[in-house]
């Protein structure tokens, strides 16, 4: 059996997780939030982790729930991965870039199809209320950034804020899972408090009705700029990165296997680091190429792989969906100093010329191999004055934040 329960049956919780836990501010200095977010806590930080993190080390009063995306076992099954175990209940502390005693992670499970549950999304969200009851969080701030959280909210009524990073109405999908989720967009946008978006794009495209808060990704610039040794995993010899989620939302699978064939005719490689979200058989294809997919590494490790590299790659699909987003690895790969190929996206486009190489997917391959013949010595490179920094991004939420406290409650539960 996994660790999780089903979820009508409430969480699987870890001993001893009490609602004031060592550490703990006193109940007159809390400050709650309940964060839905599109992916878990774990070693490979993405934007929720980066502020989240930085909310807790700057403010003592603050305790989180961090909800982390449904397990899909049958999702899982069809992808050919082996299957995700649920979470319990878990506290996070230092091991885990959060201070003790005031963070917690939750990882539910989704057993049916929602064609074959359709309640399955409102049976979570109660779940989620229960939890955040257990942790005495009995007026939380609701942060959702999943949109199938607009479940949470309508169960709950909880102030809330809805932190937009992708325009999932512009990505390839069913149309009910489409329909599905402008239905659920909507009532985000016109009930949350605030609606924060990642991009000049989201930005035109959310904030046609409503006031919206532009809050771009950003890097922590120190630690990519202090030198790492070369990682053991790489390949002998010159090589091209991509650091990133390999998703086909995002990843042009094709312009992949032809920079990997071109670089392997020069003796050089084309590594992929991050998680493999890939069809089976793609990655069958990438590594046929000579692609070596070296799969996700802690955060703390993927400077070294920038530093050393002779090109920092960003073969994504150029589409409606990807220029939605803010790509974190723009600010990382910026911070390196390192030459940078990529696909005409947004964020990288507009990159001067010595910044940024830009190439069609078609023409993607050359441009990698003609870069990297220029043999530009290793190690960090000049990095723009410019460059923003997640401590800025933390005080720009703060403020957020403490607009949607101010608010009245989005309306009383159901």
């Amino acid at each position: 059996m996994s660790a999780g329960t089903r979820d009508h049956a409430g969480p699987s919780v870890a001993p001893g997780t009490p609602a004031d836990a060592p550490g703990s501010p006193a109940r007159d200095d809390r400050r709650d939030l309940v964060v839905l977010s599109l992916e878990p806590w774990d070693e490979v930080w993405r934007r929720n982790q980066h502020l989240v993190a930085g909310l807790l080390a700057t403010d003592p009063g603050l305790r989180v729930l961090f909800v982390e995306p449904p397990v899909d076992h049958l999702h899982d099954l069809r992808r050919g991965a082996s299957p995700t175990l649920g979470r319990r209940l878990r506290r996070l502390g230092p091991e885990d870039g959060a201070p003790e005693g005031r963070a917690w992670a939750y990882r539910p499970t989704k057993w049916l199809p929602r064609r074959l549950d359709p309640a399955g999304d409102d049976r979570r969200a109660r779940t989620v209320s229960r939890v955040a009851r257990r942790l005495g969080m009995t007026d939380p701030v609701l942060w959702v950034n999943d949109p199938d959280g607009a479940a949470v909210l309508r169960a709950t009524g909880w102030r809330s804020l809805y932190d937009v990073t992708d325009d999932w109405l512009r990505a390839v999908r069913e149309p009910a899972e489409l329909e599905r989720t402008r239905a659920a967009e909507a009532l985000l946008v016109e009930r949350c408090a605030e609606v924060v978006v990642c991009s000049p794009a989201l930005a035109r495209a959310k904030g046609a009705d409503r006031p919206v808060t532009l809050l771009t990704n950003a890097v922590d610039v120190d630690a990519y700029r202090t030198p790492q040794p070369r990682p053991a995993d790489l390949p002998d010899g010159p090589y091209a990165v991509y650091v990133g989620t390999m998703h086909p939302d995002r990843l042009d699978v094709a312009a992949c296997l032809r920079v990997a064939t071109h670089l392997r005719a020069t003796g050089a490689h084309l590594v992929l680091v991050g998680p493999a979200l890939l069809d089976p058989l793609d990655l069958t294809r990438l590594d046929a190429a000579g692609a070596v997919v070296l799969g996700p590494r802690p955060a703390a490790l993927v400077p070294g792989y920038l530093q050393h590299a002779g090109v920092l790659l960003v073969p994504h699909v150029v589409d409606g969906f990807t220029d939605s987003l803010d790509p974190i690895k723009l600010y990382e790969y910026l911070a390196v100093g390192r030459p940078v190929v990529a696909t005409p996206v947004a964020g990288f486009r507009d990159q001067p010329a010595d910044r940024v190489t830009t190439a069609s997917p078609q023409n993607l391959a050359d441009a990698v191999v003609r870069v990297l013949a220029e043999g530009r010595p290793a190690g960090i490179g000049p990095a723009p004055a410019d460059v923003p920094r997640w401590s800025d991004r933390v005080r720009e939420m703060q403020a957020v934040l403490t607009r949607v406290r101010d608010a009245r409650p989005a309306a009383t539960p159901r």
